[in-house]
């Protein structure tokens, strides 16, 4: 919805998370009954899912450890090709060293360690050790990775030839049209149509580039320039849109594309989540997946706990992330699947999505999209003075 910002230009309104609440229908539904999976279309068939929710691509979070669990658990953790883990063979001291870093000092820290090149021999050993094996169910494993556009140029083909079963194309903005006069650009479309294995392209927060990312092929898209907890983008550059807006629009352009053409392609909100309720909100507003990073890096299986940092904190010219800390050490099965000992919504994440779309009568998740959305500017404090005050609950 747009607004007059001057006598000649509109501005759009656009909300998050805190900004909305969900209103439950006529029908309520037992939680148990509540299927949350998805499917991801891939060539052959697609590829089932009963966790929607991945682990970012993050150095502080996913390793292959990482993304062994999540492949056990249903989900995905998406491995970060040019990352550490395929720039060194031993990681451990590189990430005690940004750990014990002082905060003056880990820019530095990180664009020094950044600065080894990717070794190709590296990423098919990656993609090797999270595929070795089957998992805990029996079922052959997957390993999903993620590449920059130019990485992308670089490596595909060997990704795919090193086994993989989902790429992920991720950078801070990617769209269709990109211009350059420092040479090619990433072709999506033809790139994509080269590749027998889902690609996931990110990141945008659009109707027009979403339905253009569909057009080329993706198998999906992310959703979220800037909501992470250890990305400044926005800060840096002033680039960004709320959630909830930005994931609404998507999903808009991705029911527009079904609707033409028989496809449907997945929308993954990207970022900003803390709690179970904001990944419910995501969902509803139309996501079939989200992405998060930083709920899983005080998890003590997780490669950097309880430190993690922004994919694009090692920049050598202009670093949009930096590292935080978080402030909790819960282990991811627990935070996933429970049980939860904390009444905050920071653990038993799929518990909440159940719960959520029992009492608002979805059956799944894309019946869960057509749940009435609210402005509810007041939601997080009417009646909440007292957990404020006490800085318990919903007022941590």
């Amino acid at each position: 919805m747009q607004f007059p910002l001057s006598r000649n230009r509109n501005i759009t309104l656009a909300l998050g998370f805190d900004d909305v609440s969900l209103v439950p229908g006529l029908a309520t539904l037992d939680p148990v009954d509540v299927n949350i999976g998805f499917e991801l279309p891939a060539p052959g068939g697609s590829q089932r899912y009963e966790l929607p929710i991945m682990a970012a691509a993050m150095d502080g979070v996913v390793d292959v450890r990482i993304a062994r669990l999540f492949d056990d658990y249903g989900g995905l953790g998406v491995l970060n090709l040019e990352g550490i883990y395929c720039r060194y063979e031993d990681c451990k001291p590189l990430i005690e060293r940004i750990k014990s870093a002082g905060d003056d000092e880990v820019v530095g820290v990180f664009q020094d360690i950044y600065q080894q090149g990717v070794k190709p021999e590296l990423i098919a050993k990656r993609i090797a050790e999270i595929k070795d094996g089957k998992t805990e169910a029996g079922r052959a494993r997957r390993a999903a990775v993620s590449l920059t556009p130019v990485g992308a140029i670089k490596y595909a083909e060997a990704v795919v030839a090193a086994g993989a079963d989902v790429l992920v194309i991720q950078s801070t903005v990617t769209s269709t049209q990109h211009k350059s006069s420092r040479g090619a650009s990433l072709d999506v479309a033809a790139l994509v149509k080269s590749l027998n294995i889902p690609v996931l392209v990110g990141n945008c927060v659009s109707y027009d580039v979403a339905y253009a990312l569909f057009e080329a092929g993706s198998a999906g898209l992310l959703v979220g320039i800037g909501p992470g907890q250890a990305c400044t983008t926005r800060g840096v550059t002033g680039v960004g849109l709320p959630q909830i807006t930005a994931t609404a629009d998507c999903a808009a352009a991705r029911d527009d594309y079904f609707k033409a053409t028989g496809r449907y392609p997945l929308v993954i909100t990207d970022g900003g989540m803390r709690k179970g309720g904001e990944i419910c909100k995501a969902l509803a507003s139309g996501g079939d997946a989200i992405m998060t990073g930083s709920i899983f890096a005080g998890c003590p299986e997780a490669p950097a706990a309880p430190y993690h940092w922004g994919m694009a904190a090692p920049d050598p010219n202009l670093p949009r992330g930096t590292r935080v800390k978080s402030n909790v050490s819960v282990p991811l099965h627990q935070v996933l699947f429970g049980p939860s000992h904390v009444n905050d919504g920071t653990q038993n994440l799929t518990g909440a999505i159940r719960s959520a779309m029992g009492l608002c009568g979805a059956s799944n998740i894309r019946e869960f999209h057509k749940t009435e959305l609210a402005v509810s500017l007041s939601f997080m404090t009417e009646g909440k003075a007292l957990q404020i005050g006490q800085r318990v609950g919903m007022g941590k």
